[in-house]
């Protein structure tokens, strides 16, 4: 971890509290409640939409140009993007929306004036001049992966909605998933990883494929209706109803393995979800909805 490097006076460390008039509103319902909130540049304006957009910091390298572009698409609409200032999808949230002109704000789970993770030290003073580096730990506390959950509610509370680009079954993204729903903020994700296909599968996500999609979900405008590539679409079609891979078998008049092969490319291009007991789902019922 590195510290900051500056006599800026935009970047020095500043503290507001729920008793002051800039403290963010949609930070006062987040539980534990936020006592005091440190940040560097700025904080959200009152009339600043915000959507949170997060994932693996092991991400893929497409997973982290879809989140670039995710970004650069609620900027241009007009919306912040916070996130939590990690390697992988965060990383690419935040540069994609100061890319695209926009601004964003990244929450620490560290102080405001520590740099973590150390690569990132270009970015955060982007972040600093077109938006803000936040945090509720004070100047000077270092990362721990305790700080990360606290991180996270804050992340949750700031956004309008949150959208989950990819995920591991234990990721941290997965946290602010479920404190995003703790706080009846609109979740959403991308299909193709495992802890996002989770979510899906579950319900307790709607389903965003690309920008248009995102963009449309923004808006308030119809959802985009995709069409699977005709390889594909007949399969699609057995599983939307769900339904294990004999049925699919059967169903396409194809033998086990062919199906199998069939059902893991649908899964690998996010068209379809593998849910408990080897059922598979079809993820166009979830972008339908």
């Amino acid at each position: 971890m590195s510290p900051w490097v500056s006599a800026s006076a935009d970047l020095e460390n500043r503290l507001v509290t729920p008793a002051d008039a800039g403290f963010p509103a949609a930070l006062r319902d987040v539980r534990p409640a936020v006592k005091t909130l440190w940040f560097r540049g700025d904080l959200p304006r009152p009339d600043e939409p915000a959507v949170a957009i997060v994932g693996a910091r092991a991400a893929r390298l497409p997973a982290c140009g879809l989140a670039a572009e995710l970004a650069a698409v609620a900027a241009r609409a007009g919306f912040a993007v916070v996130s939590g200032g990690a390697l992988g999808i965060d990383g690419a949230a935040h540069a994609g929306a100061l890319d695209a002109g926009g601004r964003t704000f990244a929450v620490l789970g560290c102080g405001v004036d520590v740099v973590y993770p150390d690569r990132h030290a270009a970015l955060f003073q982007r972040i600093a001049r077109d938006g803000g580096l936040l945090s509720d730990f004070p100047p000077g506390t270092e990362a721990h992966r305790r700080h990360f959950p606290s991180r996270n509610r804050l992340v949750a509370g700031l956004a309008r909605a949150v959208l989950v680009v990819e995920a591991w079954q234990r990721s941290g993204a997965l946290i602010t998933a479920r404190l995003a729903r703790q706080l009846d903020r609109p979740l959403y994700a991308v299909p193709g990883s495992a802890g996002t296909d989770a979510l899906l599968a579950g319900g307790k996500a709607q389903a965003v494929r690309d920008g248009a999609d995102w963009l449309a979900v923004l808006t308030g405008q119809p959802r985009p209706i995709l069409t699977p590539p005709a390889e594909l679409a007949a399969l699609v079609a057995a599983v939307r109803g769900g339904a294990a891979a004999s049925q699919v078998a059967r169903h396409l008049a194809v033998p086990l393995p062919v199906a199998l092969a069939l059902l893991s490319e649908a899964e690998l291009a996010g068209w379809i979800l593998r849910g408990p007991g080897g059922v598979y789902t079809s993820t166009e019922v979830t972008l339908a909805s």
